[in-house]
């Protein structure tokens, strides 16, 4: 396989496109690569295209039923100060969807976007 454009891609089914789109811009940094329409946007975040498919688009339509809802698997954003980061969402009324858990690797914390999609946001460790 290969690829043109530098990207790499994750799709995430959604039920509504603009909301998706309004809150992985304003929260989580990611840039608009093609405009919002109701059945398809994609954003971008560095090196991840992120594929929102609405439930009219074709990615949402070939899904069967029993994968529609969201699963356990997640993108994972790496962040400098995951305190500053909680704080920050937690004032613009983002729920987290988890407590800060440490390990060897660093810290992270879970938050869902609109759709129920699972995010990560972490924070490597000091001495990585």
């Amino acid at each position: 396989m290969t690829t043109t454009d530098g990207y790499v891609s994750v799709r995430y089914l959604v039920d509504n496109v603009p909301a998706a789109v309004a809150f992985y811009t304003r929260y989580l940094g990611f840039t608009v690569l093609t405009h919002p329409a109701p059945a398809f946007a994609d954003v971008i975040r560095g090196s991840l295209r992120l594929l929102l498919s609405g439930p009219a688009s074709s990615g949402a339509r070939a899904t069967p039923e029993e994968f529609v809802g969201p699963g356990r698997n997640r993108i994972h954003l790496v962040v400098d100060d995951l305190d500053a980061e909680i704080a920050r969402l937690r004032g613009a009324g983002i729920e987290l969807r988890s407590d800060v858990v440490t390990g060897p690797g660093g810290r992270q914390i879970l938050l869902a976007a609109p759709a129920g999609n699972p995010i990560e946001l972490f924070q490597p460790a000091a001495d990585r």
